[in-house]
């Protein structure tokens, strides 16, 4: 299949630069399965109709593949990447309760003042927002979410740790599958937990409500899961 006309509803506004509107608008509609999973993505036809040049375009995608949304493949161009099966569903998580538990362990030790108020800052900003259903209502949860992960790993104080976090694109991948409108008030609780503990200094506490979080957030997750996929 090749990407199909898109509704001027998705067109570029004025408001960001060019690439990055192009590179929002893009990353929408293949969230929100405009563009299917696995479909094939024509840069001219992206380009017509988003109404700008194929030169955005290329520079969005190559900022698509780097977030495992599109992929690249010699002599037949870029397509978007498949949904998580559940096997990948089940190895991401996986990863993650290896990483990220560690993470915050790491976080509650080396953690300066300074880093663990903006901890608890980034905890209680999840606090009252809501998902919805659709992308662009459920990206501000959803960047929220991620930006609390990305700090702890930052404060892990292990570049090396954060680097493995970010690469999984764990948040993308998840909100692409299912958009859980219900349980945002869970998430926003589990955080303040994490936070209180890397506050408090309490590694093993930490490291436990981490654990907590994503086994709880994996529940929550795997009602998206269609068994005949």
């Amino acid at each position: 299949m090749v990407t199909p006309p898109i509704s001027g509803r998705v067109r570029p506004a004025q408001r960001l630069t060019l690439t990055d509107d192009v590179y929002e608008s893009m990353k929408t509609l293949i969230m929100e399965h405009a563009i299917a999973p696995g479909e094939r993505v024509s840069i001219d036809g992206l380009a017509r109709s988003l109404e700008v040049s194929p030169t955005p375009v290329r520079e969005a995608l190559a900022r698509l593949e780097s977030d495992g949304l599109v992929r690249k493949r010699a002599m037949s161009g870029y397509t978007t990447t498949p949904l998580l099966t559940r096997t990948e569903f089940d190895e991401l998580f996986e990863m993650r309760l290896l990483l990220e538990p560690a993470a915050a362990r790491r976080a509650a030790v080396h953690a300066d003042a300074e880093q663990r108020r903006r901890v608890k800052d980034e905890a209680a900003a999840t606090v009252g927002v809501e998902a919805g259903d659709g992308y662009r209502r459920h990206a501000a949860f959803t960047a929220l979410d991620a930006k609390f992960h990305d700090l702890i790993a930052e404060t892990s104080g292990s570049g090396l740790l954060r680097e493995s976090i970010i690469r999984l694109h764990s948040h993308l991948h998840l909100h692409r599958l299912y958009f859980p409108s219900a349980g945002t008030g869970d998430t926003a609780g589990e955080h303040k937990r994490i936070a209180a503990a890397i506050a408090k200094g309490d590694a093993d506490g930490a490291a436990a409500a981490m654990h907590h979080h994503l086994t709880s957030a994996r529940d929550r997750h795997l009602p998206g899961f269609d068994t005949s996929r």
